[in-house]
């Protein structure tokens, strides 16, 4: 990590992870100091708080210092994915197939390994672009030794000595296959067991170019591998400082943005109206509640409040989680209702339940799940005649089927009822001052695995974020032009 890591310091309260995406551009941020680098990182930061560059800095602050918050704000966007996510890593990143980026870089990479084929075949065999070739890969093995492996590094410095190889070349005695043995005998050792597959091919491999192009796909996945390493071994401690942290971090970022909690300071007022008390600190604590409670409905045409901007996904997957874990409870209290015989059964419900999710998981919004409702109507018409010793009249399944297709609308009361009741659920558990067991809506202990994750996942990601920024919460609410002076 570079040296915007998080300080060795503990932090009591900060020690929340839980269970995500490529983030290998981010990570690379963290080491990179160039101008290149910082022009990376201003370009990750823009995305996460738009307000960075766009806005106007005061004639006080330097591009310097410009830089340095946008740095910070890659870094602690790196950070933040550590301390709330505990099945965070890095993955290898591609652009995606048939795009620009994809073009060149195959473009780029073909003409390289042509070059070097077309030099290996000449008469004697020109070992330019090999040279360059074998300096990389040998720079990639020497990164991804540990501080204390000094004989294995005075190894490589000794056998991939390029100066030597090249006397050998102007001698004609180098033996590339010597090398290229070597490189693959060393990589066995260093690798993890996942790619040990990837060692044997190389082995088993005879084409020269075949072979060293395979060892540098197969160093990169080492790379990657020794990075979710470290990140592994330091996550208790990132995770245990990420909250003071990323309080430094936003308030160097504030610096250069004043004006960098406009859309925070729109969602948490919008949750305040006249008839709102403000008077005390559990009143406002309940404004930030409800505001918190609204990223579950939340309009994607608003601009989402800066301070959760590193979690947007987060909570938009979480919103499309409760859309289909509210439409499938819908159903199956819609299918016991107009079957009563059904309504004790609980290997019915739990299968009718298994199968509506499956059907949903495609279903982001009230257009997708209008056009898979036929099919969980369907679905559960069958369900119910498994189950029943006497299969549906066809005026049942009739009424089962129209029922079902109501549920796309957002005025079905059945379905409003639901979501009140999961929405109040979650309202308890970020609300509770001392933790205590919560039960389980009414109608929907069937849902209670399904109910408890999505309960767990909004208090982790609440929790942090309230840890990190609820100064400024309370800052905005006691700043209203409403708020009453008295905080007793």
């Amino acid at each position: 990590m570079s040296s915007d890591k998080p300080p060795p310091s503990s932090t009591n309260d900060s020690k929340e992870t839980a269970p995500g995406t490529s983030y290998s551009g981010r990570g690379r941020n963290l080491s990179e100091s160039s101008d290149q680098g910082s022009k990376r990182q201003r370009t990750l930061s823009e995305s996460l708080f738009p307000g960075l560059t766009s806005a106007s800095p005061p004639k006080f602050v330097s591009l310097e210092e410009i830089i340095s918050a946008a740095k910070g704000m890659a870094n602690m966007a790196l950070a933040h994915e550590i301390a709330v996510d505990s099945t965070f890593e890095l993955g290898k990143r591609e652009p995606p197939e048939n795009s620009l980026h994809k073009r060149v870089k195959d473009t780029v990479f073909k003409a390289f390994w042509d070059i070097l084929s077309q030099q290996l075949q000449e008469d004697p065999p020109n070992y330019t672009q090999a040279l360059v070739l074998l300096s990389e890969i040998k720079e990639t093995l020497l990164s991804l030794l540990l501080p204390h492996n000094t004989k294995l590094k005075e190894e490589i410095e000794e056998v991939l000595d390029i100066e030597l190889i090249r006397q050998q070349v102007e001698n004609g005695s180098l033996d590339f296959q010597y090398y290229a043995n070597y490189v693959i005998s060393l990589m066995a050792k260093m690798c993890t067991p996942a790619r040990d597959e990837n060692i044997n091919k190389l082995k088993q491999e005879s084409d020269t170019v075949a072979v060293f192009k395979g060892i540098l796909e197969t160093l990169e996945l080492m790379r990657l591998d020794m990075a979710n390493f470290t990140i592994e071994m330091y996550r208790p401690l990132v995770a245990a400082n990420s909250v003071d942290y990323e309080k430094a971090k936003f308030k160097e970022y504030l610096r250069v943005n004043p004006d960098g909690l406009e859309a925070t300071k729109a969602w948490l007022l919008r949750q305040v109206s006249p008839a709102t008390p403000l008077a005390s600190m559990d009143d406002r604590r309940e404004v930030i509640a409800q505001a918190y409670l609204e990223l579950l409905t939340w309009d994607d045409d608003i601009p989402f409040p800066e301070t959760l901007l590193m979690d947007q996904k987060r909570f938009v997957e979480l919103r499309s989680d409760i859309l289909r874990a509210t439409v499938a409870a819908t159903v199956l209290l819609l299918v016991v209702s107009a079957v009563p015989q059904l309504q004790a059964n609980t290997a019915f419900k739990l299968s009718l339940k298994e199968h509506v999710l499956l059907l949903l998981q495609d279903t982001h919004s009230n257009k997708d799940l209008e056009a898979v409702l036929p099919n969980v109507s369907a679905q559960a018409i069958k369900d119910s005649n498994t189950a029943l010793p006497q299969a549906l009249s066809a005026d049942q399944e009739k009424t089962v089927e129209s029922q079902l297709l109501q549920v796309s609308s957002v005025d079905h009361k059945i379905r409003q009822l639901v979501f009140s009741r999961i929405k109040e659920f979650l309202h308890k558990m970020i609300t509770s001052v001392v933790p205590t067991q919560l039960q389980i809506p009414a109608g929907l202990t069937t849902f209670t695995k399904e109910i408890s994750a999505l309960a767990a996942r909004f208090h982790r990601l609440v929790s942090h974020n309230r840890k990190v920024f609820g100064e400024y919460y309370t800052e905005i609410l006691e700043s209203h032009p409403e708020q009453v002076v008295s905080d007793t």
